[in-house]
């Protein structure tokens, strides 16, 4: 039997479940179109990687509550969205609960299964973002060695990709060695999340170098264009990833 979606208010917040206490996406009601939980925004570091019109096309695996949907249909507009979520409901009460926008020429839902659509489009995607988990929230086909070859397949040659992992589950360290044999190394943990959540980028180019003191430039336009501030993210990314050259590699 399916488990059931549900959906919890509390203190001007809105929760999505997957049947149990997890919660698989939320909103602020009076804004409901930013990125409430610190994952969600982490999983929009790759924008500050590249510069515009970088990325033109978008993959989501996994809709939950379309918070990061939303995002990037109203804040990245070069971007045509792509979103594969294997079960309808998720939909329904995305749009029905959380302000998910109509499809339209930049945004298209597909009904699939996130690990078998990934092998349909090789060498298109400019930024993969994974973010599917069940009701146990387990990621099962989501995060095997052969759905991040796939995955790395389905890059362009300037593509990223970015994963929300578990850093407090005992398989945490599985998951990132798998991302970067992957993508032979081209990986990076950023630092974990309070919830323990843990976002993972990898791309399958040449090394990335960029200066800290650029990151932070790019942050602080970002968030002016956007509301979202990440420059605590790059601070903490470079107290606990300290370069000699005052750049991030990877």
């Amino acid at each position: 039997m399916p488990h059931s979606i549900d959906v919890s208010e509390e203190a001007g917040m809105r929760y999505l479940h997957f049947g149990s206490e997890w919660v698989q996406g939320a909103m602020r009601v009076r804004r409901p179109f930013a990125l409430e939980l610190e994952y969600t925004q982490n999983m929009c570091a790759p924008l500050l990687l590249r510069a515009a019109p970088w990325p033109r096309n978008v993959l989501l695996i996994g809709l939950g509550a379309g918070s990061l949907t939303k995002f990037f249909y109203r804040n990245v507009p070069q971007s045509r969205i792509t979103v594969v979520e294997i079960d309808a409901r998720v939909v329904a009460v995305a749009r029905a609960q959380f302000k998910l926008p109509n499809e339209d020429a930049r945004l298209r839902i597909v009904i699939a299964d996130g690990a078998e659509a990934i092998t349909r489009d090789s060498g298109r995607w400019d930024l993969i973002l994974v973010d599917g988990f069940d009701h146990n929230a387990r990621a099962g086909m989501l995060d095997t060695a052969p759905f991040y070859a796939a995955a790395r397949a389905a890059l362009s040659p300037t593509g990223v990709m970015a994963c929300n992992l578990f850093g407090h589950r005992k398989g945490f360290r599985d998951s990132f060695e798998r991302i970067t044999q992957a993508f032979d190394g081209r990986a990076l943990a950023l630092p974990a999340c309070d919830t323990g959540n843990v976002v993972a980028l990898a791309h399958g180019g040449e090394e990335l170098a960029l200066g800290f003191a650029e990151l932070n430039e790019r942050a602080a336009a970002f968030k002016l264009e956007t509301g979202l501030d990440l420059r605590t993210l790059i601070k903490r990314l470079e107290t606990e990833q300290p370069a000699t050259d005052g750049q991030l590699h990877f």
